[in-house]
């Protein structure tokens, strides 16, 4: 099942919002292959991809909210540091394994909690910058 940047996903950022349609096309494509059984094949490019992607996205959220003082800093930086810790046990994993199946499982879990967290975390972020900014 493919996931869908819908309304309920967006935050009203431009940047943050640009940058979850990236994840969304992302692990679609990983949705995809694994459909047509090439799950193995695209596993190296989409843990690649989460790798960078979390660093950036989450240093981008986290500049915003330091900026407005965001009273939930602290455990949203913290499920980020421990989000990128995961997906690089992933890498090493694929490193020392190769592209097994229980792998690109594991990988397809990461991206669902990942979703699961812009849905809750992000959008409470979101509805505190609006918040913000009509103060």
């Amino acid at each position: 099942m493919a996931f869908s940047f819908t309304k309920d996903l967006e935050t009203g950022n431009v940047q943050i919002d640009a940058e979850h349609k990236q994840l969304i096309a992302a692990v679609n494509a990983l949705l995809e292959a694994c459909q047509q059984g090439k799950g193995r094949a695209q596993l190296e490019s989409a843990i690649n991809f989460l790798a960078d992607y979390t660093k950036t996205h989450f240093a981008h959220e986290e500049r915003l909210q330091q900026s407005c003082r965001y009273p939930q800093y602290e455990a949203h930086k913290k499920w980020h540091t421990d989000f990128i810790a995961q997906i690089q046990q992933l890498r090493d994993k694929f490193l020392a394994q190769g592209a097994t199946l229980l792998l690109v499982g594991e990988v397809n879990g990461k991206t669902s909690l990942l979703i699961s967290h812009i849905k809750s975390a992000d959008l409470a972020l979101a509805k505190y910058l609006r918040e913000h900014e009509a103060k």
